[in-house]
């Protein structure tokens, strides 16, 4: 891992997923959490104080990037529920099949390199009454936008983490095996379109 990945983009990209518009669609999301939580993409941690701690009895956080752990170093000292760091990559879970109550994803789903697989990890881990709670950024219906986010695609994944702008991650979970229960979708505001059309809702495993 180069110093632009370890030492400059965890800071970028907490900068960008941590303004006001974004942390109120997170606060909407994370509370819903309980039992025994799986946050893929933990990052810098920023979800951690959100959690509440009467619903959530442990929180295994999974993120590769030591440059991440040690920007989250502040936000795991003061979290409100006990957090286990797992340092492997989202295709990787070493968690047990049917242990975890909550999969927990925001603006992560999109930088995952194989994001089929790592959904298949979830899809295993995650209890046949479990809940997987998604925030996520990706394709745009309107053709114009979504034309662009295809154009600028290639460029921004090397800026910004391997981040694509265009995954339809409906699409996607359906195909890993998951039920969308609930779903808002639209434009968050003040974003450019292009990178800020956003899923937000909660999926359980489908009956097989």
């Amino acid at each position: 891992m180069g110093f632009y990945e370890s030492r400059i983009l965890p800071w970028l990209i907490d900068g960008v997923c941590s303004v006001g518009q974004v942390m109120k669609r997170r606060s909407l999301v994370i509370p819903q959490a309980r039992g025994t939580v799986l946050e893929v993409g933990i990052g810098s941690g920023i979800n951690l104080s959100m959690y509440d701690p009467a619903r959530v009895t442990l929180v295994y956080g999974l993120d590769p990037s030591p440059g991440m752990k040690r920007k989250a170093a502040g936000n795991l000292a003061k979290a409100p529920v006990p957090v286990t760091w797992l340092g492997q990559s989202g295709e990787t879970v070493p968690l047990g099949d049917n242990s975890i109550d909550t999969v927990v994803l925001t603006f992560t789903l999109c930088t995952i390199p194989d994001w089929y697989q790592a959904l298949t990890e979830m899809h295993r881990v995650l209890r046949p009454d479990g809940t997987l709670l998604f925030l996520e950024h990706g394709h745009a219906p309107d053709k114009q936008v979504s034309r662009w986010q295809n154009l600028l695609t290639p460029g921004w994944k090397k800026v910004a983490g391997g981040c694509h702008l265009n995954r339809p991650i409906d699409a996607y979970l359906r195909e890993a095996g998951f039920t969308i229960n609930d779903m808002d979708t639209g434009y968050m505001p003040k974003t450019p379109r292009w990178a800020g059309f956003i899923y937000s809702g909660g999926a359980t495993k489908a009956l097989r």
